[in-house]
């Protein structure tokens, strides 16, 4: 194995993204989470992307119930079939998709190409992440599309962030 003072850079950027990815979903842990905090945690995240005049359309789903909806104006049907494709990687890995697709690149492959899994139905691009209750597990997930990846990704964790900070 190459020491890691010898690493290309992309190695480090790579295992850095993952490490912050992951450092998110183990921060970002819920004790409860009812339909009335899928209302709150919708309602700041319109609220944030308005104030940004960001175009997205977000959904929130306990189990298989969608719980919370919006579309901003300039989103269309497609930023709904995202946020279906991206929250089922979230419901199979247990993870964000932002991370699983980090983990593929970092091995230097696609999800795509590399997970056997129907593309049509499954995308490991950022935007949708975990609802993990602490002692519990993954329990549903809080979704945006409409951004590029990163900033739909960086998104949700600012709302998850401002949600849990309020108490």
């Amino acid at each position: 194995m190459t020491p890691a003072a010898h690493r290309p850079p992309q190695d480090d950027d790579n295992a850095n993204e993952i490490r912050e990815l992951t450092a998110q979903e183990d921060r970002l842990v819920l004790h409860t989470f009812s339909n009335e905090d899928a209302w709150r945690l919708g309602s700041l995240l319109v609220a944030l992307a308005q104030e940004r005049g960001a175009a997205v359309t977000i959904g929130i789903r306990r189990g298989t119930q969608q719980l919370f909806h919006y579309a901003l104006p300039g989103t269309s049907a497609d930023n709904d079939a995202w946020i279906a494709r991206k929250s089922a990687v979230v419901e199979r890995y247990a993870k964000s998709s932002y991370l699983v697709g980090a983990h593929f690149r970092a091995k230097g492959r696609t999800f795509e190409d590399s997970s056997h899994l129907n593309p049509a139905h499954y995308a490991a691009h950022g935007g949708a992440f975990p609802i993990r209750l602490r002692d519990t597990g993954v329990i549903g997930v809080v979704a945006v599309s409409g951004l590029p990846q990163a900033d739909d990704h960086a998104l949700v964790v600012e709302a998850l962030e401002r949600y849990l900070a309020a108490g």
